[in-house]
């Protein structure tokens, strides 16, 4: 008379575990899935992969070497794209301002948040491009180090010993500089707009005509004055190297661009985005190998 009672009590244990078993391996799948990363530009999101490895997947939405991104347009994918990350990095310090509309418009809890000019103490009005600052981006890399590790403790060690390798991937770059620097520190030299104005601190290098530089890259017209001196530093010597936008120009950059080659002053590019195919590392190595060879003499 009891076997009825005792098979009933059996089931219903045996759907217990059942269930525990079904959530215990939602979870784990869960936690099997990439965590989706998206990343302003595509710099942040080659270091963020390089730390994540295949335990996130990164979405970099500026990432065109022909495309302007102080004219960029946030389109609905890209909406749709931050709306479902775990992470989001934005550069801030007004470069990238679409990110944060992007963010108010579908708020989350549970998504966090790194904007990078924030770590480096940077504001509105400031030098916006400073990825070109190696202890910057060092910053950034240890605070996504940490989110993703809250994230996804599970990996949290892998995560930190990737970490570990990009630091040391920098090592040759710090020493690059320090090389430059002790070779080149003090010399004048100009740019068409601040691209690369935190790595030419980083040397030593004085850079000269700031208002030409601030008026093109916020796309407005260079004063008469600044453009009479920065015409005659070039025809004059007053400098030893250009620096030019080489993915966003204008004509009047275009124009300084084409008196420095014609007064013999050296001349290189300088990117906002990170070439495609390009690591984070070798885009900063070869931006340095150029300012070493252009400045060899």
């Amino acid at each position: 008379m009891s076997f009825p009672r005792a098979i009933t009590a059996h089931r219903r244990k045996l759907s217990f575990l059942l269930a525990v078993a079904g959530l215990a391996l939602t979870s784990a799948l869960a936690q099997a899935a990439p965590v989706p990363v998206v990343a302003a530009e595509n710099f942040y999101g080659n270091v963020a992969k390089q730390i994540g490895g295949g335990d996130v997947a990164v979405t970099s939405i500026l990432s065109n070497p022909d495309e302007d991104p102080h004219l960029f347009e946030a389109s609905p994918s890209v909406a749709r794209a931050i709306s479902g990350a775990k992470i989001v990095i934005a550069s801030g310090a007004d470069y990238d301002p679409w990110v944060q509309k992007l963010l108010a418009a579908a708020k989350s809890p549970d998504r966090k948040v790194i904007v990078v000019a924030d770590l480096a103490g940077k504001k509105s009005g400031d030098n916006p491009h400073i990825w070109y600052d190696i202890d910057t981006v060092t910053a950034f890399a240890k605070a996504f180090t940490a989110d993703l590790g809250a994230i996804d403790p599970a990996h949290k060690a892998d995560y930190t010993a990737r970490l570990a390798q990009f630091e040391d991937s920098l090592k040759p770059i710090r020493a690059k500089i320090a090389e430059l620097h002790a070779r080149l520190a003090g010399r004048a030299v100009t740019a068409t707009e601040p691209v690369f104005g935190y790595m030419l601190d980083a040397l030593g290098l004085t850079s000269r005509n700031q208002g030409f530089q601030i008026a093109v890259m916020n796309n407005t017209e260079p004063s008469a004055s600044d453009v009479a001196g920065f015409e005659d530093d070039l025809k004059n010597h007053k400098v030893v190297l250009l620096v030019y936008n080489s993915q966003a120009s204008d004509p009047i950059a275009e124009r300084m661009e084409k008196l420095a080659k014609q007064s013999g002053v050296p001349v290189i590019g300088a990117t906002e985005t990170e070439p495609l195919g390009v690591a984070y590392q070798q885009w900063m190595s070869n931006e340095l190998d150029a300012v070493d060879h252009a400045l060899a003499k």
